[in-house]
């Protein structure tokens, strides 16, 4: 695996309507967190399906800032998978979510939803630098940033099963 640096930045959106969105593709995804590994590198894989076709990843990731991290990523076989979820973290649930990868204004948005809320989503987007303007989609309502809140991650939603609120209104 080689290097690579991922600069993103997370927003808590209301639900939008995705038939508005320039939506590419839609990605079944279920990701299961393993046991950390050196230098406390968060580890994970990944069950992706794409209109019937399956793929598997791994991922370890250094955080080096809020949005910055060291990411190093490979495809794995599905046997690699299944023997790599023999090391899955007990303290913390996969998680299941919809990923709608979608275009605006030559920025490549990604919208992960969650069986657990029809109210609200996480839009992602990577950037090539931390200063880099974000233009936002028209009809997404932003509630927030949420790049540097760790209730909002992955792990955090899919062990607590739900949104830190369930009233838009209290997001601050």
């Amino acid at each position: 695996m080689g290097k690579a640096y991922e600069i993103e930045r997370k927003f808590l959106v209301e639900f939008p309507d995705v038939d508005k969105l320039d939506v590419r593709k839609t990605i079944g995804i279920i990701q299961t967190y393993l046991e950390n590994g050196e230098n406390n590198s968060q580890r994970r894989v990944r069950r992706m399906s794409v209109n019937g076709e399956v793929s598997y990843t791994y991922t370890e990731k250094i955080f080096l800032t809020r949005i910055t991290r060291e990411e190093n990523e490979r495809f794995i076989s599905r046997i690699e998978y299944e023997d790599l979820l023999k090391q899955a973290r007990n303290d913390v649930r996969p998680v299941e979510k919809t990923r709608y990868a979608f275009n605006y204004h030559d920025q490549l948005f990604e919208l992960d939803t969650y069986p657990f809320s029809d109210k609200l989503a996480i839009m992602e987007l990577e950037m090539k630098t931390p200063e880099q303007e974000i233009d936002f989609p028209d009809s997404v309502n932003v509630i927030r940033d949420v790049s540097d809140d760790i209730r909002y991650s992955n792990s955090a939603l899919a062990t607590a099963g739900c949104f830190p609120t369930d009233k838009i209104g209290e997001y601050t």
